[in-house]
């Protein structure tokens, strides 16, 4: 290898079906090296990572898991941008790393197939083969790498077994010469695609047609998936040299290869899962009789049609259960916390702008927020244990029941699900649902689940005015109820909301669901951390630019303008007069403990009415008092109602905003 290569980063373009193990090998080949973020242009995440073999730095580019290359969301059309080449923002990869479930190698070759026909250096991973030992399963791994022409490494993911084989193999591959594309389709279809591409090249040298890739390419592999592509997703993509003149000469290709016998998109499943079987006939040996393996025997009981749903509503329970059980003590170390720190502001410095603004607006604006953490990062743990484990996938599947009767399916569960953490990555998760009025209803529902900017509201409700009473010992409690209540409560508004979009706006047919229930493993710890603390950073970003931002206009409009004028002139000598009396009780003549303490009580009031009377002349007092005539109707004063209106950027702005005011 060249010098110069060694100083460029090679890029590992990483993709495999959802459930393979995907994020865990990610993870056990680069560490904490890793950023999320955004491709450019649409929401869908991009997640990087950096490892270093034989001194050769490595950028993996971790691609969203997809069961096939055949691009019907934005998410899959990612996918197979990345992998030929078409994204500015990613480099072309170097190698294309694939993960496979070694328990299910039939379904996962499907993709295999789709991934070799792009002609890429490539190296297959095989998971899970404890998995696949305890069905019963035997691989011939050897064979099947020399069938292939492609290095093939067993791995277990989770114990990082067999990374090393895997990296030294991804090395080898980017060295070695790229291999042939190898298709699995008939020579008349494949004819079919050659005058095609040929079409789409003259167009894209004559200037025509729309493209949003790297220099106008057209790959064979975009021809061929237009030429399959029924659905009319990829008319719409901007691929280059797709004109009217492609388009209809698309159509007649179709018609030609049907009088044939080989119907579009039909030919597809036929070509690959013929390939699919010889390549496999000889590698993988199963048991004549299946094994009931211990994911068989809890299915039994968490896919039941009543107790499934029974756990499902007690693993709910418990959760909320535990944001009030396992948080609270956090909780009043971080309030101790945010005290220490404004007894400390205010003891060096002396009362001014600048001491309110600290205590009255920062400490007490974000601190107010941030007091809530504990619960936040207790309900992305369970959630993130919950993913791992592969629980979610049954979840959707005891949902597809209730999902069906208001016209979606399982699918949109993940989403909403999803929407607890964070209404916007909920509303991300709904692109793999390909109906698009089923998407539309999805992301349209999504923001009325209760996600975590709710939590603070509700916890400081809840606390406010829910008793602590216990139940079992301690282990369930009446404020965890209510807690599960308010996001059950979400969730059936949620329902009803679909229902009554199914039935008029966006009428449709429910869909057919279908979902591979991944086998039960035990939750990898640095996964759940990492996603765990990943959601609350967020969740901590957003308290330090919005919120923050919104504190300090609050508390600006709160404290200006200061006029000793706006005040009685009573209230200023009331202050004095105690003051000098507290001051002569203490130096002179102590009273006893109940006599000065009431005399600090009497002061603190005092004082309480001056700031109140600043406030309600302040800024928001005034645009408060303006406002107070259309939210007093329900209960609400001018505070509570300037509370709310700041809370329309971020719902939990309102805990902070309250601080402030109060």
């Amino acid at each position: 290898m060249s010098t110069s290569t060694k100083t460029r980063p090679l890029t590992i373009a990483l993709i495999g079906n959802p459930n393979t193990g995907k994020s865990t090998l990610f993870n056990a080949l680069c560490g904490m090296r890793q950023r999320t973020g955004n491709y450019p242009g649409v929401t869908v995440e991009k997640k990087e990572g950096q490892l270093t073999i034989d001194d050769q730095p490595f950028a993996v580019v971790d691609l969203p898991g997809t069961y096939s290359l055949a691009p019907r969301s934005p998410d899959e059309m990612i996918a197979v941008d990345v992998l030929v080449g078409r994204r500015r923002d990613v480099p072309t990869p170097d190698v294309v790393l694939l993960i496979v479930d070694a328990s299910n190698l039939e379904r996962n070759f499907y993709l295999v197939s789709q991934v070799l026909e792009l002609g890429r250096p490539t190296v297959i991973a095989v998971n899970m083969i404890d998995i696949a030992a305890d069905k019963g399963v035997t691989l011939d791994l050897e064979r099947l790498s020399k069938t292939l022409g492609v290095a093939v490494v067993p791995v277990q993911a989770n114990r990082k077994q067999g990374v090393a084989e895997l990296k030294a193999a991804l090395f080898a591959a980017v060295q070695s010469p790229a291999r042939p594309p190898a298709s699995p389709f008939p020579e008349l279809f494949q004819a079919e695609v050659t005058r095609l591409e040929a079409l789409a090249q003259k167009q894209i040298c004559n200037g025509n047609g729309d493209s949003n890739g790297k220099d106008g390419e057209m790959p064979r592999y975009l021809v061929e998936r237009l030429l399959l592509d029924t659905s009319g997703y990829l008319e719409h993509a901007h691929l280059p040299g797709v004109t009217d003149e492609v388009l209809a000469a698309t159509r007649g290709a179709r018609e030609r290869l049907a009088a044939a016998g080989l119907p579009v998109p039909g030919v597809e499943a036929m070509s690959r899962y013929r390939w699919v079987g010889e390549i496999l006939a000889n590698v993988v040996t199963r048991p004549k009789e299946r094994r009931v393996t211990v994911s068989d025997r809890i299915d039994r009981l968490l896919t039941h049609r009543v107790f499934g749903m029974l756990v499902f509503v007690l693993l709910m329970v418990l959760m909320f259960q535990c944001v009030f059980a396992i948080a609270d003590p956090a909780k009043t170390v971080m309030e101790a916390g945010q005290n220490w720190v404004a007894s400390w502001i205010q003891s060096w410095l002396d009362e001014g702008p600048l001491r309110s603004l600290l205590i009255d607006g920062i400490v007490a604006g974000v601190g107010g927020v941030l007091v809530f953490l504990p619960q936040i990062f207790t309900l992305f743990l369970f959630i993130a244990i919950l993913e791992d484990c592969g629980y979610m996938a049954r979840a959707a599947y005891l949902m597809d029941k209730l999902m069906s009767r208001v016209g979606l399916s399982g699918k949109s569960f993940i989403p909403l699900l999803s929407s607890f953490a964070c209404a916007i990555p909920g509303i991300m998760a709904a692109r793999v649902i390909e109906n698009r009025r089923d998407r539309l209803v999805t992301i349209l529902v999504a923001p009325l689940m209760s996600c975590s900017a709710r939590l603070p509201v509700y916890v400081l409700l809840v606390s406010a005015f829910i008793p602590e009473t216990k139940w079992l010992g301690g282990w369930f409690g009446l404020q965890g109820l209510t807690m599960f209540s308010l996001y059950a409560l979400g969730v059936i508004v949620a329902i009803a909301v679909a229902l009554v979009l199914k039935r008029t706006l966006l009428k449709g047919a429910t869909p057919p669901f279908v979902m591979e229930l991944p086998s039960y493993k035990l939750p990898g710890l640095v996964l759940v951390v990492q996603r765990m603390f990943d959601r609350g950073w967020a969740f901590v970003r957003r308290a330090g630019t919005l919120i923050l931002a919104i504190s300090i206009i609050v508390w600006a409009a709160a404290y200006y303008p200061r006029r000793a004028a706006d005040i009685e002139p009573a209230l200023f000598r009331q202050q004095a007069e105690l003051t000098r009396r507290i001051a002569l009780a203490e130096s002179v003549a102590p009273p006893t403990d109940v006599e000065l303490s009431q005399l600090k009580l009497n002061l603190r009031r005092v004082e309480n009415q001056i700031e109140g009377e600043y406030l309600r002349h302040s800024f928001l007092g005034r645009f408060g008092r303006i406002i107070e005539p259309a939210v007093r109707p329900i209960g609400w004063d001018w505070r509570i109602g300037c509370a709310v209106i700041a809370s329309f950027p971020a719902r939990e702005v309102v805990v902070a905003t309250l601080g402030v005011i109060y």
